[in-house]
């Protein structure tokens, strides 16, 4: 069981020490978040117990409560929370609070973020839409140049194009509204209390903040922040953000009014409005009109389980859920079997078929949810999957639904970044959040000391192909498509895993493996989420580089499929809930921790 140290002054110790397959390898050709360990920094008693039972390859153990996050200051914040008998609800606002200061170029009050919660009392799963919204002045054509075609990406993302009404702090405000139980105010006084005294810049921070010196210097706010005195910030550094400070402080004196109808909103229209060479068409009236939707969770039965997910905008609870209802008739083998990934990666290729045709805002564009993911479609699609070698080309299928689906593929690029937080409260209540500002830095803009989204990138930048209309096109209002994909699992109706993962759209199938590694091939959720990732979404399988999955690479290309040996960086966190034990992983690619108690 880890020992919880729940003191503000230790934690401030922390680190210390010295065409569619075209658009998408544009996607996969820039480089993923960083890779990095904690190293021999100098951490806490909990953190210190934390970081050595994940580098053993053990799943953390507790009883009561159990959080696990992105990074440690993060994850301490929240289970601080947690043992003065916070809900999970209240634990995440605290987490979300000090991500946007230490870990801000993957969240942050600029982003959006999807939520499922599980109530212990009524066990009923309630999903919770906090996605960006598109601008009332934007149109179809926001991202393509005077010929009608599409910009290049990251002249679309840098800059106030691509920005849309942040929905995080809503999210925060409408969870703790329903679920919370402490104080709204002291859920930032972490926050608050290390933006102002300072944190210890990380590995990763740091290595990010090098790699994208060119686009963060495009906004004088941001390349002051990450290049004080013209140096790029450094690991180990301590760094302070008074003006997040002060951001927190107005939304823990006053709720999301400053954000939504106050300075904070004025603040962030005016920069969106005046980005130089790239600005872009926000309102204060789009920031007014702004409000969290709840969307019904999309459920799937796989191996005696219900796996429950977002339904749109967000495409990751449908395709998950179509990855694994296809693979429902199979046997799976074992992790090292090439036969049993044939089945896993051409499963994925099916859904992201589905996923590119039909998902978009269902505010918008008729979903079929139903079909997509009914037995009886499923059970159609997954006789493809019989046979020993790979699938040639893929196409959608097409499910039942009562409305003329006559819909063109999506080519959107969705680059990886985003993080996760995974809470299980004393209460036996389930939190799974998947949080984002989109790309690495997002738009670049920074503004009350957090940066702004570039979400509306998430958008499909064509409207038609061939005169047929794209779902995901840009529309006034509308919601851009996602793959982010927190998953909350029930056995009999109880709660059985809580699981997510940033990494852009591979979090689908980040989040599909992590599932059958754990229901399937029974492995505990710190070896669940450190199995080496076998990729494939559009017919070309990517193996994780340096790790035991690539003496798969021989079988896979004998079975007919492209094989690619590259990093793949997710950030899974998972929550085991077995009887009165949680056990708990975190992903040895990055830095978060699994604390509990």
């Amino acid at each position: 069981m880890t020992k919880y140290v729940g003191s503000l002054a230790l934690v401030a110790s922390l680190f210390m020490s010295g065409a569619c397959l075209i658009a998408q390898q544009v996607a996969d050709d820039v480089a993923p978040e960083n890779a990095t360990e904690l190293g021999g920094y100098a951490l806490n008693e909990a953190v210190r117990e934390a970081q050595a039972t994940k580098a053993s390859g053990a799943a953390t153990r507790a009883e009561r409560w159990m959080i696990a996050a992105a990074n440690p200051y993060a994850a301490e914040a929240g289970a601080a929370i947690l043992a003065e008998g916070g809900t999970a609800a209240d634990a995440m606002v605290a987490v979300q609070a000090v991500l946007g200061l230490v870990e801000p170029q993957s969240s942050g009050l600029g982003g959006g973020a999807f939520l499922l919660w599980f109530d212990a009392k009524t066990g009923e799963i309630t999903t919770l839409d906090g996605r960006e919204t598109a601008p009332l002045e934007a149109r179809p054509t926001l991202f393509q140049d005077a010929e009608g075609e599409p910009l290049k990406f990251f002249d679309a993302v840098v800059g106030g194009r691509s920005v849309g009404v942040p929905g995080t702090p809503a999210l925060m405000q409408e969870a703790h509204r329903r679920w919370g139980s402490s104080s709204w105010a002291s859920l930032f006084a972490w926050g608050i209390a290390l933006a102002e005294d300072g944190f210890i810049v990380s590995p990763r921070l740091a290595a990010m903040v090098s790699d994208d010196a060119e686009r963060l210097a495009r906004d004088p706010v941001a390349q002051d922040y990450f290049f004080p005195d013209g140096r790029a910030l450094t690991e180990g550094q301590l760094h302070r953000n008074t003006a997040y400070a002060e951001s927190l402080r107005a939304l823990a004196g006053n709720g999301v009014t400053p954000f939504y109808t106050g300075a904070i909103a004025k603040a962030i229209v005016e920069k969106v409005r005046n980005a130089p060479d790239n600005a872009g068409v926000l309102s204060e009236v789009d920031f007014a009109l702004y409000r969290v939707r709840e969307r019904e969770p999309v459920c799937v039965a796989y191996r005696g389980h219900d796996v429950c997910g977002m339904g749109p905008p967000s495409s990751g609870g449908i395709s998950v859920g179509q990855t694994l209802g296809l693979l429902e008739g199979y046997d799976l083998g074992a992790p090292e079997e090439a036969r049993a990934w044939r089945l896993i990666g051409d499963a994925s290729r099916l859904s992201f078929a589905d996923r590119g045709r039909y998902i978009a805002d269902s505010d918008y564009v008729p979903v079929p949810v139903e079909g997509l993911l009914a037995a009886e479609y499923l059970g159609q699609r997954a006789e493809l999957l019989r046979g020993d070698t790979a699938l040639g080309a893929v196409s959608a299928g097409e499910p039942e639904f009562d409305h003329s689906l006559i819909l063109a593929d999506d080519e959107a690029i969705e680059l990886p970044s985003t993080s996760h937080i995974s809470i299980v409260d004393s209460f036996g209540n389930g939190l799974s959040m998947t949080t984002t500002i989109e790309n690495a830095f997002g738009s670049r803009l920074m503004v009350g000391g957090f940066l702004l989204n570039n979400e509306l990138t998430d958008f499909s930048f064509r409207s038609h192909r061939d005169g047929v209309p794209i779902a995901n096109r840009v529309e006034p209002g509308k919601r851009p498509r996602s793959s982010m994909a927190p998953t909350i699992v029930l056995k009999d109706g109880k709660l059985a895993v809580v699981v997510g993962s940033p990494g852009g759209s591979r979090i689908i199938p980040y989040v599909a493996k992590t599932l059958v590694a754990h229901l399937d091939w029974g492995l505990n959720p710190q070896a669940a989420v450190g199995l080496p990732h076998l990729i494939n979404r559009f017919g070309a399988y990517d193996i994780e580089e340096g790790t035991s999955a690539e003496a798969l690479a021989v079988p896979l290309r004998a079975m007919g499929y492209e094989v690619g040996i590259r990093a793949l960086n997710s950030g899974l966190h998972m929550i085991v809930v077995d009887e009165n034990v949680l056990t708990g992983g975190a992903d040895p690619r990055r830095e978060g921790v699994v604390l509990g108690n």
